[in-house]
């Protein structure tokens, strides 16, 4: 078989003109779709409100059945097809009707925003956001899908295909979102969606309007059908532009992270050793990778290193997480992940952990405070009251076995050296001079004499009320010689 005779083979199959429908029928459909009010305007209404409640509830389902019902496919043919026949009447009517459906389709997407309960960006919603090249390419795609199906007999279900693949209706919602919400970076980047999607299902109706030798209108002066022309070619390179910028940094990341994994995976995998992951830190420029199991040596750390630059990574440093620090990086990993499952989650396991991290902090500080201070003052002590050769200060918690009742004060027990032991005026000054200096509200002060067996007497305690139960409850022997004991064993001494 020839060239020629495939070309030929080829042009039978793919000839559209036997199966075109009757040009003025298929021109008169295009053209009734095109207005908006009565019913098609409630349809629309209605279609954005569906719209804008699945992508606030992040269902997709809702979101393709409000695509399903909308009209705004009509006046976006109908310019395809005005530019296509050069028929300016109808361009004019389809463009006034195009801007009239998309104010309308904002301003009731920016209503239902302001009066939902529901103000969270879905990722649905996210989305329509940030459109690329491969927006553009499904835009045209399935507008010449649409327009082929529009002028051919056997349509079967390519129209509600082509309504659900072009998805007019979610940007034109998250735009409104942008609007209620105040996030114009949203309104501008779904709005750039649908302009996209309106551009170019536009441009493949005319292309398709012209592959099916449409029938022109002629103008009377044939410069304003070619100015029409170069403003429609003007649009759609404008329009490409930011969309061809956008896919370009996407494309160079996706090869970068790829070059990452290649690259971890190459030079960094060996037997008994498992990646647990691999971070990239551009402001650093280093490349962290955490592993755990058997350890990578530093000469194939080393030898990694130099081959970064084969994998486009030459600008890198490598830095390899393993063993304990892999594990404490693990553990936070998992911290962080759990974290992350949604914006409310992490912020409310944030305050918690800050709020346990803060009482952990008192906690310690509580326990640790007292050691300190009984090291602190030890000169004072020395000089003050020399017959005193020990003290041991504690925090203590007092409870009630017949109540809930708790008491919290400070245990100071003190040791004379036995020679000349402290009469009950100097007691007093001790334990006044104790509690301004440790500044306790209040102190218990316990003075364990050196005889044949280890005894107690608990000789005063302040407090800031008057307590003589608690008084009397505390000079009892036994209950003050188990109390002396608990405290004796968890006192720091001096």
């Amino acid at each position: 078989m020839t060239i020629k005779d495939f070309i030929e083979r080829a042009g039978y199959y793919l000839n559209l003109m036997p199966d075109k429908e009757d040009e003025q029928a298929i021109i008169a459909q295009i053209t009734e779709g095109v207005s908006f009010k009565g019913a098609n305007l409630w349809v629309l209404i209605f279609a954005i409100f569906i719209a804008s409640l699945g992508l606030n509830v992040n269902s997709t389902a809702v979101i393709i059945g409000a695509m399903l019902i909308s009209p705004l496919m009509g006046p976006i043919v109908g310019m395809g097809l005005a530019v296509g026949t050069n028929d300016l009447d109808l361009l004019k009517r389809a463009g006034k009707n195009f801007g009239v459906a998309t104010l309308i389709s904002v301003l009731t997407a920016t209503v239902y925003f302001l009066i939902t309960p529901l103000s969270e960006a879905q990722s649905e919603l996210l989305a329509r956001t940030s459109p690329t090249l491969y927006d553009v390419l499904i835009a045209f795609c399935g507008g010449a899908a649409g327009i082929i199906a529009l002028c051919t007999r056997g349509k079967g279900n390519v129209i509600p295909g082509v309504a659900i693949a072009t998805a007019l209706m979610p940007p034109l919602c998250t735009a409104g979102f942008g609007l209620a919400t105040g996030h114009l970076l949203y309104f501008l980047g779904a709005f750039y969606l649908f302009f996209i999607n309106t551009v170019f299902i536009a441009l493949a109706t005319y292309c398709g309007v012209r592959l099916l030798h449409f029938q022109k209108h002629e103008y009377q002066l044939s410069e304003r059908a070619v100015k029409g022309r170069r403003i429609l070619m003007s649009i759609v390179v404008v329009t490409m532009l930011p969309a061809a910028y956008m896919t370009f940094r996407i494309v160079q990341q996706s090869i970068f992270e790829s070059n990452v994994r290649k690259f971890v995976k190459t030079e960094l995998t060996q037997r008994g050793t498992q990646i647990i992951s691999n971070t990239v830190d551009k402001d650093s420029m280093r490349l962290r990778v955490v592993a755990v199991g058997r350890e990578i040596s530093s000469l194939t750390q080393a030898e990694a290193q130099s081959r970064m630059k084969e994998y486009g990574l030459g600008d890198y440093t490598l830095r390899i997480i393993q063993g304990t620090q892999s594990d404490s990086v693990l553990a936070l990993s998992h911290q962080v992940t759990s974290l992350t499952t949604s914006r409310d989650a992490e912020q409310k396991q944030l305050m918690q952990l800050s709020a346990e991290n803060a009482h952990l902090s008192q906690q310690l500080y509580e326990y640790k405070q007292h050691e300190a201070l009984a090291v602190e003052i030890r000169p004072e002590l020395a000089s003050l009251f020399p017959q005193v050769s020990k003290i041991a200060l504690q925090r203590v918690v007092e409870v009630n076995r017949d109540s809930s009742d708790t008491h919290h004060y400070v245990a100071a027990i003190i040791e004379s050296d036995g020679k000349k032991p402290l009469s009950k005026e100097e007691t007093k000054k001790l334990r006044d001079w104790l509690q301004t200096r440790i500044k306790a509200d209040s102190l218990v002060l316990i003075k364990r004499e050196l005889s044949g067996e280890t005894r107690t007497r608990l000789l005063m305690r302040t407090t800031g009320r008057n307590d003589p139960g608690l008084h009397r409850h505390l000079h009892r022997d036994g209950q003050s010689a188990a109390v002396e004991r608990l405290l004796h064993r968890s006192g720091h001494g001096a």
